[in-house]
């Protein structure tokens, strides 16, 4: 294995020709005892610690290729996929007794590389990647070209040769164009479409600029980041994962490879290639139709010790290599020095801590890197919520530090006030004027005129009281409101039904003694929506008075404050947590008197964010807008421990389920306190589509 690596590096650095290193490449093959999916594996790395030419690489893949089948007709020990009946797959080797019969090509087909073109229509350009199911390729649309589109590229993932003839290949490309379809989020690679040009079956995603994570892991003489730019790219990688996660997938092959890093910055997750479904419904009917795992794909450095023994996937196999890969990004190597889980867990390994990391982030590796599923992170949330501990301490560190300096200001400020306030008095008495002389002090006093009897002030109202006008508010029915009062002048926010209106409203505020005037700032909400208005709008209230912080809205750019959703527009919202870890709770009421469950819902358990944490609940495809149409609502509710200890249905009777949710928030309000509760609404407009 070290012979290739050894040729490449040789190649690389010119100290050894073209041609004799394609003449080395095919001896170190021929020799290899090495299976060939760790020689592709060592391929990827070269090239992705320093990129080899296109047409290069291409050809050592190609070599390696040939080489699958040259073992398949000795019997060795390799194991390959199935490529049609009576082969055998990747974890049946060839028995040594079976004869070639011609049922394996004496020659694979050629896979396509640069310089190739696919349905006449993309021609791939310059190979930027290799992952566990295929190889990655910048590639020219010239269907975008000719529409002179300002971004014609697109990056194309074509499956490799041995998986290609997998009698289930094209169907493992459609499972992963869909689940990276539905997977739609800022730090995820946005997959367009799958195709298939003869027996090439290929993957369309977006192309991007700038590197993958593993040139900078393997750059040379790279020793670690400093821990501000690694918490940044472990957020992206987490936030990307934790995503996934919610929607019931574990990516099952992350890696630094599968991480890409943009020139605008940008922290993007690809391949989720073999990502497989862990909380399996009903509804996922095709999970027991192909697995992609049995393809065996993975990496060991980074794969869990519960994946390197085929156990089913759970979303700690992948914070266990996210956790590899943060201390890599702080020390420069593996903590565990390359080796598998296994082997370190056999070995009784332990990770050093990296030098100047603070206590917290140090725990959260610790506990990420655990050997034993049961005592790692159980969620991505909280790996990143205790990783970031250490900006956390510095930051209330700061803060403590500001706020000390506000205190000593004040008391120089008060000091100082005293003393300048003694000194006027001072000047004052050596200012004073000369005494009177004896003549002035002898001169009658002049007459005064007699004083003209002053009008009696009226007697000013006093100003409306903040707990007046609260009073009145509560006293408004199916309205979720908060005021603020500024001397005689009263501003009112929140939701409101009609009766009493805004009209209404400012007729019962008027009365309160003092108030002078009266200026809302409330939407209307239909009178169907009273129920969930009545029973959360003093969460909603109390929570505003609180502080705030929360928040809900439609995902994407272009909605106002009246979204507008047409029939079968998918329901995408973006959420806001508190400034405290918390529980997500997102429902979905509908003009036909149900509430659907956005998250959490049996198909989606995790609900727990950290604090300050912005996600996006549903994606395409996963919700679609539907009958009735009119005016409906999305309800945002974060709670400081569960809502629920059992996941509701989807879709359920909103009265029954706002009944128990009153009673459930009851008890969580007499423990935590209402404005520990966070309750956000967003009124939405649906529509049919047109015919």
């Amino acid at each position: 294995m070290d012979s290739l690596a050894h040729a490449i590096r040789q190649l690389q650095s010119g100290t050894l020709p073209r041609a004799e290193f394609f003449a080395e490449v095919d001896r170190v093959l021929e020799s290899a005892p090495e299976s060939v999916g760790r020689l592709l594996e060592v391929l990827s790395e070269e090239h992705a610690r320093k990129p080899l030419p296109g047409d290069v690489y291409t050809e050592i893949q190609h070599r390696i290729e040939r080489l699958i089948v040259a073992r398949q007709h000795k019997g060795g020990d390799d194991t390959f996929v199935q490529t049609r009946p009576g082969a055998y797959t990747m974890r049946d080797p060839l028995p040594p007794s079976r004869e070639y019969d011609g049922d394996v090509d004496p020659e694979p087909e050629r896979m396509k590389g640069v310089g190739d073109t696919l349905n006449n229509r993309f021609v791939l350009e310059e190979c930027i990647g290799f992952g566990g199911m295929g190889t990655v390729y910048k590639a020219l649309d010239l269907r975008k070209l000719e529409a002179s589109d300002r971004k014609p590229y697109i990056a194309i993932k074509v499956l490799n040769v041995q998986f290609r003839g997998h009698p289930k290949s094209l169907i493992a490309l459609q499972r992963e164009a869909r689940k990276a379809q539905a997977l739609a989020h800022p730090n995820i690679v946005s997959v367009y479409d799958f195709d298939r040009d003869g027996p090439m079956v290929y993957l369309t995603m977006e192309y991007l600029k700038g590197k993958a994570l593993s040139q900078v892991l393997r750059a040379p003489g790279f020793a670690g980041m400093p821990y501000a730019d690694v918490l940044r790219i472990v957020t992206g990688m987490g936030n990307a994962l934790a995503y996934a996660h919610g929607r019931g997938f574990v990516h099952c092959d992350f890696k630094p490879g599968n991480v890409f890093l943009t020139e605008s910055g940008n922290v993007k997750v690809i391949d989720f290639g073999i990502a497989r479904v862990f909380q399996k419904t009903e509804e996922d009917v095709d999970v027991t139709v192909f697995d992609p795992g049995s393809l065996g794909a993975l990496t060991p450095a980074y794969a869990s010790p519960e994946m390197l023994e085929h156990l089913d996937p759970d979303p700690r196999d992948d914070i266990y290599a996210l956790a590899c890969i943060a201390y890599e990004l702080l020390t420069g190597h593996h903590p565990f020095n390359g080796v598998s889980a296994l082997q370190a867990r056999g070995a009784g390994m332990k990770p050093q801590r990296p030098a100047g990391l603070a206590r917290g982030p140090w725990h959260a590796l610790k506990c990420g890197l655990a050997l034993e599923r049961n005592t790692r992170t159980p969620t991505v949330e909280r790996f990143l919520h205790d990783f970031g501990t250490g900006a956390s301490v510095q930051r209330y560190g700061l803060a403590a530090g500001v706020a000390a300096g506000i205190l000593a200001i004040a008391a120089l400020g008060a000091v100082g006030w005293h003393y300048l306030g003694a000194k006027p008095r001072t000047q004052a008495t050596a200012a004073a004027p000369p005494p009177a002389t004896a003549q002035e002090q002898a001169a009658p006093p002049a007459a005064l005129p007699a004083p003209t009897p002053a009008a009696p002030a009226p007697t000013p109202v006093p100003a409306p009281t903040a707990a007046a006008i609260a009073s009145t508010l509560g006293k408004i029915p199916c309205a979720a409101l908060v005021g603020a009062v500024d001397g005689h002048a009263v501003t009112v926010h929140g939701y409101l039904s009609t009766p009493p209106g805004q009209a209404g409203l400012k007729d019962e505020l008027a009365a309160v003694p003092g108030v002078s005037s009266v200026n809302l700032d409330v939407r209307l909400v239909d009178q169907a929506r009273c129920g969930v208005i009545s029973t959360l709008g003093p969460y909603w209230s109390a929570y505003r008075q609180a502080g705030g912080g929360a928040a809900i809205r439609l995902a994407g750019a272009g909605h106002g404050p009246d979204a507008v959703l047409t029939e079968g527009d998918s329901l995408m919202v973006d959420v806001t947590t508190p400034a405290a870890e918390s529980f997500i709770t997102v429902d979905y009421y509908s003009l036909d008197g149900s509430v659907t469950h956005l998250l959490p819902n049996v198909r989606a358990h995790d609900n727990r964010a950290p604090p300050n944490y912005t996600a996006t609940v549903g994606s395409l495809g996963e919700w679609g807008i539907g009958k009735p149409f009119g005016a409906e609502l999305v309800v945002l509710v974060t709670t400081p421990t569960v809502l629920f200890d059992a996941p509701r249905p989807v879709s359920e009777p909103a009265a029954a389920y706002l009944a128990d949710a009153a009673r459930r928030l009851e008890q969580i309000r007499a423990h935590s306190g209402a404005g520990k509760i966070a309750v956000e609404f967003l009124p939405i407009h649906t529509r049919p589509r047109k015919p």
